[in-house]
């Protein structure tokens, strides 16, 4: 299948609790993959040894309900010559996702001091259609302190 890719962005946003860090939902007749994802702390805070923690975080499909609390921003377009993404992306919603027939698509952790890059082969990428709605990436925990957090999750629709 041919596809766009995409990028979605949040920048130094200070995190003290749990929240979904992206929400992606598709649009009609066009699914999704997340093809990369990056997360690392953009201050100081969590530098030292006995500051440090590692975060978890879990890949999630099919709630119903959006979250709430964050910001909506557009989708950037990586190849200037595509049209704008059918898809919709939320980031640091402090009220998570809910409802639906959920499943865990991908669990991990990462270190804050170390920060957190993936890359997904072409057929173990992470998924979502219309039909199963929402994918979000939750950070399942609040740190221990507040932290300043950027990320980027790289998306492909499917055309």
């Amino acid at each position: 299948m041919q596809g766009r890719v995409y990028t979605v962005v949040f920048g130094a946003v200070s995190v003290s609790a749990a929240q979904d860090l992206f929400e992606l939902t598709p649009a009609d007749d066009k699914p999704i993959e997340i093809i990369g994802l990056s997360l690392c702390q953009t201050g100081n805070s969590d530098v030292g040894d006995a500051a440090e923690e590692c975060l978890r975080f879990s890949i999630i499909r099919g709630h119903t309900t959006s979250g709430s609390g964050g910001s909506a921003p557009t989708p950037g377009v990586l190849n200037p010559y595509d049209t704008a993404a059918g898809f919709t992306a939320e980031v640091n919603n402090t009220t998570i996702a809910s409802a639906g027939t959920t499943v865990v698509l991908h669990e991990d952790s990462f270190n804050v001091r170390a920060g957190y890059v993936n890359w997904w082969p072409e057929r173990a990428r992470p998924a979502a259609s219309q039909a199963n709605t929402t994918m979000v990436v939750r950070l399942n925990s609040a740190p221990a302190d507040a932290i300043t957090l950027s990320g980027t999750i790289t998306v492909r629709e499917l055309v």
